[in-house]
């Protein structure tokens, strides 16, 4: 029998990010993953090396790489209207849980049980899960940091209302995070590749 889940996943590459938005470059939804997940990595080991704690890097990791799947069917609802009143937040929760359901249904039985869990936000993963999300907004600031190094000002706006809500989260590893790697991202190549 065939299975359709990672054919799914693979048409992560044609959900575009930023639909209401002017991009100087678009950013799809498998990008944007992939930078969420080396970040949600990258906080966790700060939180462990930095911050006390003793959290699953890898897990986070692969928590980020599959906390946004479900909008291979939803499609990037933009954050004015998924957040624009709790009904409607509410409303589009319940479609993103029906939806990743669907989307493990799509694996062997043998296999549903491990995938579940990068889509239901279980008590065990509360601390991983809050990483994903600073990790997902970083991830959105960095894009915003990109767009405004191009001379789009489409993203001034987005760009400040994601640093309060980073800040707002009040995660220590991601302020670390912002302290230590998010200058770097205002650097050419030839700046980059020069020793620190």
């Amino acid at each position: 029998m065939a299975y359709n889940f990672f054919a799914m996943f693979s048409r992560m590459k044609y959900i575009d990010r930023w639909a209401l938005m002017r991009n100087t470059r678009k950013e799809n939804l498998s990008e944007h993953t992939l930078e969420v997940a080396a970040i949600a990595h990258a906080l966790a080991v700060i939180s462990n090396e930095k911050h006390g704690t003793a959290l699953n890097a890898e897990r986070a990791a692969l928590l980020g790489i599959y906390h946004d799947m479900p909008e291979i069917i939803t499609g990037d609802m933009p954050t004015p209207i998924k957040y624009g009143n709790p009904q409607l937040k509410q409303a589009y929760k319940a479609v993103e849980r029906e939806t990743a359901a669907q989307l493990v249904s799509m694996l062997p039985e043998y296999m549903q049980e491990s995938y579940k869990g990068f889509f239901v936000k279980e008590d065990a993963d509360a601390e991983l899960w809050r990483l994903v999300k600073a990790a997902d907004k970083i991830s959105a600031f960095i894009k915003c940091i990109e767009e405004e190094k191009a001379g789009n000002t489409e993203f001034n706006s987005a760009k400040n209302a994601t640093f309060a809500t980073i800040s707002a989260l009040d995660i220590p590893a991601a302020k670390t995070f912002l302290d230590e790697f998010i200058a770097a991202f205002d650097l050419d190549l030839d700046e980059l590749q020069q020793k620190n």
